[in-house]
């Protein structure tokens, strides 16, 4: 079966959809969206996610976006070990309830220092008519660029990104205490959703948030050791590869 992935090497939903095919030995063809010219709000682009992010793949002909659904379509489409879904119906549902709130809660809150501390000085340097035609350009993400604005978040905002953070951590070292793994003994898309993000804040400097939760830290230096992990976190796919070389990726998501 044909499976194209247009994704970015940095962007945090792209490393967890490699994660997933990584674990089940899936083969796809490689296609890097170029963020930094707006490839993504190209109407090739737009025709196969009219959200305008990655990453997206097209299987068969057909794409599937949004990152969560494409690791849960992946999982049920080549079905053989490893499982990465609960067979029992309760456990399962406890996984796609922290595939939500991984999505709602985390992945927005490490936005803000995302763009706060490595991609501000590129806003900065926009004169106000640029940044108004690139915010306005990103529509799904243009309240989050209105908030950002050219100065920053505001104080408020940063540190209440922190504390959803903080709020995370301390949510994962609560459960797992049940087991190695967020759902107990089986190792899920849960994981591998919330993998990157705790890759993000490492590469940020933002370890510290988890210095105190000894569960947690275990359970993510488990996750870097996974083969999986380390094919889908190539060279050049941290934020803290080549700093220097690093160009602006307006629609990471996130």
């Amino acid at each position: 079966m044909s499976l194209v992935l247009y994704h970015h090497d940095k962007s945090t939903c792209s490393q967890k959809v490699r994660i997933c095919l990584a674990e089940k030995g899936v083969e796809w063809e490689n296609r890097l969206v170029d963020l930094s010219n707006a490839e993504n709000l190209t109407p090739e682009y737009l025709a196969i996610n009219p959200n305008g992010v990655v990453p997206t793949f097209v299987h068969n002909g057909r794409p599937i976006i949004e990152s969560t659904v494409m690791c849960e379509y992946v999982d049920e489409v080549w079905p053989d070990e490893p499982k990465l879904s609960p067979e029992d119906p309760a456990e399962r549902a406890d996984m796609r309830a922290w595939l939500r709130f991984i999505d709602e809660v985390p992945s927005m809150a490490v936005r803000v220092p995302s763009f706060q501390n490595r991609f501000l000085d590129r806003f900065k340097a926009m004169s106000e008519e640029e940044y108004a035609a690139f915010r306005e350009q990103n529509t799904l993400r243009r309240e989050f660029f209105m908030r950002l604005n050219r100065t920053g978040f505001s104080d408020q905002e940063y540190d209440n990104s922190i504390r959803q953070l903080e709020m995370t951590v301390a949510r994962i070292e609560t459960a797992l205490a049940n087991g190695p793994w967020l759902v107990g003994d089986q190792y899920t898309i849960a994981d591998i959703c919330v993998a990157p993000l705790f890759q993000r804040m490492e590469d940020l400097g933002m370890s510290d948030i988890w210095a105190e939760s000894p569960r947690v830290a275990d359970w993510f230096e488990r996750m870097k050791a996974r083969p999986a992990y380390q094919e889908a976190f190539y060279e050049g796919s941290r934020l803290t590869d080549q700093l220097d070389q690093l160009r602006l990726q307006p629609s990471e998501a996130p």
